[in-house]
């Protein structure tokens, strides 16, 4: 068995190799289903939103064609509806289906707790336990020949985007990280963005180093373009003072500077809560530039964490900046927001009640049920950028974690009730 799953993984590796970056997936999957006996294999992406599947590629292996050759890309949005996929992408387990004449296997293409979509295969007989774990398996290369292949084409970008972007919405998204979900042995963290229909500024991010977790969420004033490339500078000082070692009150005093004098609108800014997490003892810092209080979830109870005051990045040139600091404690979640949470119709969301009935999911499906709040409050056209990060503190930092196939099970969202 190991050397048939050996042999599997090596032709999946040279399939992926040897194709063009754009057919790497397609490649990947004949090889797979050819190697599995399934009647057919696609990879479905998990859309920007969040809150649907699409259908990229397609690969008849009965004889019954040979997919698309002619060029044309098509990506078939399918909305999630509660049922088997967005059951396996939330639960992270492979979901097994019997349809007539056929089952359908359903397996997460995961990498360190993001969800990068799934593979579908469909079988002709039912799938015994030890095929389910090599399906397992190899849905977990998958999602490394996705992350592989992506930077090389906008394939797997574009059918990611079920909606268009406008130009400031394209250099939001450059700003944010790669991966908004990160699972690590000591912190699970998720980010999450709800656009504006006019882009508020806002971004998020991270960074993790050998014993250190660096985050900060922003909020450039104003709107389109304008605010875009205020946030564009902001969020470059950020990461090149960090890449250069800066402390975190040296990062947000660069970021001060930075923006103060090279924004193109005259007094612009950007407000900002800067983190810095020691990952061997939880002490985390917390810079808080003129921005909405961090919250903390703790046994049952949510609280805004009082921090020293600071001006917002920019607004004031030269000014100096002062940091808190918390230990966090297992079982502890931080929560940064932006105003978009808190602005107008969102308002009447009861935030820490809110963040309390979340307690028990993935930070990536909590991070999903608050910006659904928002938007049934506020409707689905927002007047702010709405934007979120959530971590949750496992302590830890010298352990292994304990995986199945790119994601801790332990960790893992409750299935959605019948």
């Amino acid at each position: 068995m190991e050397s048939s799953r050996g042999r599997i993984m090596a032709h999946m590796l040279d399939a992926a190799e040897n194709a063009s970056p754009v057919e790497a997936v397609e490649a990947v999957t004949r090889e797979l289903g050819a190697a599995l006996g399934a009647r057919s294999v696609a990879f479905l992406i998990a859309d920007l939103s969040g809150r649907a599947l699409v259908r990229l590629a397609h690969v008849p292996l009965d004889g019954a064609g040979e997919g698309r050759r002619d060029g044309a890309e098509v990506a078939t949005v399918m909305p999630f509806d509660g049922g088997p996929a967005e059951q396996a992408l939330r639960t992270q387990t492979v979901q097994v289906v019997a349809q007539p004449d056929r089952w359908m296997v359903l397996a997460p293409v995961t990498d360190r707790g993001e969800a990068i979509g799934l593979l579908e295969m469909i079988l002709p007989d039912e799938p015994a336990p030890r095929a389910l774990e090599e399906m397992s398996r190899t849905a977990h290369v998958l999602a490394f020949v996705v992350i592989a292949n992506r930077r090389h084409t906008d394939l797997f970008e574009w059918g990611q985007r079920t909606t268009p972007f406008t130009l400031s919405g394209e250099i939001q998204r450059r700003l944010l990280p790669g991966s908004f979900t990160c699972e690590a042995s000591a912190f699970t963290l998720s980010g999450w963005l709800e656009p504006a229909a006019s882009i508020g500024g806002d971004t998020f991010d991270y960074s993790l180093a050998r014993d250190v977790l660096h985050f900060s969420v922003t909020d450039a004033m104003g709107h389109g373009v304008a605010s875009a490339l205020t946030a564009t500078l902001g969020v470059g000082s950020l990461r090149n003072s960090r890449r250069r070692g800066v402390d975190l009150v040296g990062q947000a005093e660069a970021a001060n500077s930075d923006v103060a004098e090279h924004a193109t609108v005259p007094g612009s800014y950007i407000t900002a809560v800067l983190g810095r997490l020691e990952l061997r003892t939880g002490v985390c810092a917390l810079l808080n530039a003129g921005h909405v209080s961090p919250l903390l979830v703790r046994d049952g109870y949510t609280r805004a964490l009082p921090l020293p005051a600071n001006f917002p990045l920019g607004m004031f040139a030269g000014t100096a900046y002062r940091a808190g600091e918390i230990t966090l404690r297992p079982g502890d979640r931080l929560v940064v927001v932006t105003d978009g949470m808190r602005e107008r119709n969102a308002a009447s969301l009861d935030l820490p009640a809110m963040l309390r009935s979340v307690t028990g999911l993935h930070p990536r499906e909590a991070a999903r049920a608050l910006a659904d709040a928002v938007l049934e409050v506020s409707g689905l056209t927002l007047a702010d950028d709405a934007t979120l990060f959530i971590l949750d503190w496992h302590g830890g930092h010298s352990e292994d974690r304990r995986t199945s196939a790119g994601a801790d099970q332990t960790r893992a969202s409750t299935a959605l009730p019948d």
